[in-house]
């Protein structure tokens, strides 16, 4: 079965160079049959699980599409390419020719399309490259908000903002979220405004920035409805801990299902947040009888000291 669907490549790729040539009677390559030709052999090829040659064929169908200017059916070609690479566990380069079909995509008008080959991008390289990964997911949210499709912008921007916090890159977290609540607010979508408020405070506290936390709440105060939230609520008695020093009061908003139920990242950060200085708040301890009677025996017998002093007179 492979071997056959192999010949059966090699035929189409011997078709498609006979379009490309020639000759007294033919001054310009026929672009057009020999894409169409390089496309079935990299199916054919594919179906043989030779994904070396698949890919190869590929780009000469991109090629030949490009050489045509029909450049929709040669991001096409090039997002093939990019799959064989992955195929082959060669990431890197199979998002660097997913990322030029997405440039030719958005050169062809369709920004759309753009947006999902980087998402697809995105999703290949997650796990080995987050950083790039979130260059990417941030580029799809630009399409995604230049198309004005908040929605869909606002999720590929949640996803940087995760990467970035599991990364500790705290402060580009930060301007992260802050955008997300941004278009939450924009949209409308105020339950998540307040749940994106809980997030920046747990960044900001990791940063050991207390100011910009408690700025956060301050302004979330002009979304309807977080006034009287448990969010607000929980945001209250986290910085009012954090700011006394106790980390009880810390810990057991912290391991509240509010924040344990949030995204895990988030969640992650929630349980490990500690108050600066450390330890539960000092309290005074109790004073008992026997430490009252103490103390009074102790001022009489000072008092009696001073008596005997001038018993004797000033002589």
């Amino acid at each position: 079965m492979a071997a056959q669907k192999i010949n059966e490549a090699l035929e189409h790729v011997a078709k498609a160079e006979k379009y490309l040539k020639t000759g007294f009677l033919k001054w310009k390559p026929d672009y057009d049959s020999a894409a169409t030709e390089y496309g079935k052999a990299g199916v054919a090829f594919k179906n043989a699980k030779q994904f070396d040659q698949a890919k190869d064929a590929y780009l000469r169908e991109a090629e030949a599409h490009a050489n045509n200017r029909a450049l929709f059916h040669a991001a096409k070609a090039y997002e093939q390419a990019g799959m064989m690479l992955k195929e082959m566990q060669k990431l890197p380069e199979a998002v660097q020719l997913i990322e030029k079909a997405s440039m030719m995509y958005l050169e062809n008008g369709t920004p759309d399309t753009a947006a999902i080959a980087l998402e697809r991008a995105g999703k290949l390289i997650e796990s080995m490259n987050p950083e790039k990964a979130v260059q990417l997911y941030q580029q799809t949210a630009s399409v995604f908000e230049n198309e004005e499709r908040l929605r869909q912008a606002v999720e590929l921007l949640g996803k940087a903002s995760r990467l970035l916090v599991r990364g500790r890159r705290l402060d580009e977290a930060a301007l992260s979220i802050q955008k997300e609540k941004s278009i939450y607010k924009e949209i409308e979508n105020y339950p998540t405004c307040y749940k994106k408020t809980i997030a920046q405070v747990l960044v900001h506290l990791h940063r050991h920035d207390y100011v910009a936390a408690e700025r956060c709440v301050r302004e979330s105060y002009s979304i309807p409805g977080f006034s009287g939230s448990e969010d607000c609520a929980a945001l209250e008695q986290l910085l009012e801990g954090y700011d006394n020093q106790d980390q009880d009061q810390v810990s057991n908003v912290c391991n509240s299902p509010l924040f344990k139920y949030m995204d895990n990242d988030y969640a992650k950060l929630a349980l490990s947040l500690a108050v600066p200085g450390g330890g539960t708040k000092k309290k005074s301890p109790p004073v008992t009888t026997q430490d009252k009677a103490g103390g009074q025996a102790a001022v009489g017998s000072h008092a009696e000291e001073e008596d005997d002093e001038y018993s004797g007179g000033l002589c």
